[in-house]
């Protein structure tokens, strides 16, 4: 009984030896199958593969979207696609290369993969498909070659788009690749996906929507050229400085005159800065808008790399006093850095390079002199005063459309709003509308909603309500 007990043993120890042995010799198959190296060997027989060459280019990521486009029309066209598919390599934490993939590696291969994309917000009605890594085998005329894209970066930070091109060493293979890069260089200069629209730089990889930004495209409000209710030396010096400017740059440039130009609007909180800002993002065609907030200064080198890139551009920099603030008022060597980093670029422009910058201020007293009194930095600055009776006429008529409100009421609003902001105006007409809605109101506005409103925001708020409203010195 023993031996029959051993030998019943052995034959089951056996079976299970020869499965485990048939399984790992089927995997390895599907490995070898499925690896890069043989999908390479493959598409290049009989030619070895120590006999192709490999040239690489590596294009900014935020670049990504022109990049898939321009792919995406080169082999559409005389190129075959003979296979495509993504590309990993398991343990590695560097990115995916021809040279590794060539490499085979019995205990971690680069293997193909499904293709994997992201969907990239432009700023259309739809996102584009940009694609995170791929290999094709592809043929032109009688030639074969590969093209493999994948991320780069440094210490695990993505920072660019990688692509290789392995070529027979041939001069046909040289023309092929010289092509193909200079195919997406052009892309890459003009920008297509981004050029003349509102942009600002995002360090987050990913918007609510789930869809991939990097560059994020903003859609502003469309503020028409009546819709800006400014004093008349206010409106002329825009219109000479910025409308007539941009309209006279051939001309200027013929005279060898400079085609850039800095500008500085300041007043009080509230008194159409920004506003003036939407209209002339929309009124200036053709011009890429990049919009700085204090905090992305850090990016202000990518900032102007694209500036130079997209231009015809402008350069807004809202708040700019929270940067450039008079140096005996810094507390760090870090703020100093940030301000001559702002001062360089703006000085360091060339001079036939088409961008205007505007900056924007609260406090323009507190700026550095080196920018606020250095034409070259700032050409020409502009107040934005609070708006006389007039103005405080034509912004009551601009925030009361849809509303019924008569010729006395509207007279009523102007006598009491001395003092105050177009941003008070803006927010006493909403104030209106409630108590209106509040009283069951129909029709016209009453004198009683007027009065209401008035009261809760120049007198029940205080002096704090006042100051937050941009009426710190009514006396309504």
């Amino acid at each position: 009984m023993d031996s029959l007990g051993w030998l019943l043993l052995g034959l089951v120890v056996g079976a299970i030896v020869s499965v485990l042995v048939t399984r790992k010799l089927a995997q390895k198959e599907v490995s070898t199958e499925n690896s890069v190296s043989h999908l390479l060997s493959s598409h290049f027989h009989p030619l070895p593969l120590n006999n192709i060459t490999i040239t690489e280019r590596q294009f900014p990521f935020r670049m990504r979207a022109d990049l898939q486009r321009e792919i995406d029309r080169v082999f559409g066209g005389q190129i075959h696609i003979r296979h495509f598919c993504g590309v990993r390599n398991e343990y590695s934490h560097e990115s995916v290369t021809l040279t590794g993939c060539i490499s085979q590696s019995e205990h971690n291969p680069t293997i193909s993969t499904p293709p994997e994309y992201e969907e990239l917000d432009i700023g259309e009605d739809q996102p584009v498909r940009v694609l995170k890594n791929g290999l094709w085998l592809l043929e032109k005329e009688g030639l074969k070659f590969v093209v493999l894209l994948s991320p780069a970066g440094h210490y695990g930070q993505i920072t660019g788009i990688q692509y290789q091109v392995g070529t027979p060493n041939t001069p046909e293979g040289t023309q092929i690749v010289q092509s193909f890069f200079n195919q997406l260089e052009e892309s890459v200069l003009k920008a297509e996906s981004y050029r003349g629209k509102i942009l600002s730089l995002e360090e987050s990889r990913h918007s609510y929507s789930g869809q991939s930004k990097g560059i994020k495209v903003h859609q502003l409000r469309h503020v028409e050229r009546d819709q800006v209710i400014l004093p008349e030396e206010t409106i002329s010096l825009l219109e000479r400085n910025v409308i007539q400017f941009v309209k006279q740059r051939d001309q200027l440039s013929r005279f060898h005159q400079a085609t850039r130009k800095g500008l500085l609007f300041y007043g009080p909180p509230g008194t159409g800065k920004t506003h003036t800002i939407h209209y002339l993002a929309r009124a200036l065609e053709g011009h890429t808008t990049l919009l700085i907030s204090a905090e992305q200064v850090g990016l202000l080198g990518e900032y102007m790399t694209l500036a130079r890139l997209l231009q015809p551009s402008i350069v807004i920099i809202e708040d700019v006093d929270l940067i450039a603030r008079n140096r005996s008022n810094m507390n760090s060597a870090c703020e100093e850095v940030m301000l001559n980093k702002l001062l360089n670029e703006m000085d360091g422009l060339n001079e036939e390079a088409d961008i205007l910058f505007i900056l924007t201020t609260n406090r323009p007293e507190t700026l550095e002199a080196a920018l606020a009194s250095r034409p070259g930095r700032i050409d020409q600055a502009i107040e934005f005063p609070l708006p006389d009776e007039t103005g405080r006429m034509k912004l009551v008529q601009l925030y009361s459309q849809g509303l019924s409100l008569s010729e006395d009421n509207i007279k009523e609003i102007t006598s009491r709003t001395a003092e105050v902001s177009a941003a008070f105006i803006k927010e006493l007409l909403r104030r209106i509308v409630q108590f209106h809605i509040e009283a069951n109101g129909i029709g016209e506005i009453t004198h009683s909603n007027i009065d209401q409103a008035l009261n809760e925001m120049l007198f029940q708020g205080g002096n704090l309500n006042l100051k937050l409203l941009g009426a710190a010195n009514n006396q309504a």
